[in-house]
């Protein structure tokens, strides 16, 4: 499972990343996404929340559910061991963290899911690297910078790396440019003000015209 996870997210390009939304807009939400080719979807724990482990595990199930496999859904925001067993027991299949751990990588391996551990220094790549985590999350991309990145990515050019934080349709084709594997994607196609309108067709637009970009890639 993991190799094909692994295979679907290079290929697609494009993770969704959904934060603090549940329930039916969730649900909503990511129809509005599918429809407009978004696959991968990414539901994060919030640390903040005491019940964020059963409250992710029911939405992941619930997604699987509604989506009989059409969709790739990861669980963002892990940061301890149990927030990985519980992600795999949801069905989720890939972790994503904002930090390096060697320790939650080795267990998401364990478990069979893609792991994606975020790091922004040369150290904190190269140890995700030799962990052997899938991709590592550049965090955050949109805060360093193109210069700061191309420096990195220089003689780091061996490492599969996913952009996070500020990602629009712009910067969205620079990262593939750049030789990125992938970019996660959050407030642009979780637009809270579209959300509360329903104005769902807007974010599936939005979707389509990230996959747009993401084909000239493929």
């Amino acid at each position: 499972m993991r190799e094909a996870t692994r295979e679907i997210i290079e290929k697609e390009k494009l993770i969704a990343i959904i934060r603090g939304i549940y329930g039916e807009e969730l649900v909503e939400l990511s129809k509005a996404l599918y429809l407009g080719g978004i696959c991968c979807l990414e539901i994060t724990y919030d640390q903040k929340d005491k019940d964020t482990l059963s409250r992710i595990k029911k939405e992941v199930e619930t997604l699987n559910e509604v989506f009989q496999g059409d969709l790739t859904i990861g669980v963002g925001t892990v940061l301890t061991i149990e927030q990985v067993i519980n992600a795999k027991k949801a069905g989720a299949k890939f972790v994503v963290s904002p930090h390096m751990d060697k320790e939650l990588v080795k267990e998401a391996i364990k478990q069979d899911l893609v792991s994606i551990p975020g790091a922004m220094t040369p150290t904190e790549i190269v140890e995700a690297y030799l962990s052997g985590a899938d991709f590592v999350k550049f965090f955050p991309a949109g805060t360093m910078g193109y210069k700061y990145i191309k420096d990195i990515m220089a003689p780091l050019n061996h490492v599969k790396y996913i952009a996070t934080v500020g990602i629009t349709e712009e910067s969205c084709f620079e990262y593939l440019k750049m030789g990125f594997a992938g970019v996660g994607i959050s407030s642009r196609l979780t637009d809270r003000k579209l959300i509360a309108e329903k104005n769902y067709s807007e974010l599936t637009n939005r979707a389509r015209r990230f996959v747009e970009i993401a084909e000239k890639f493929k």
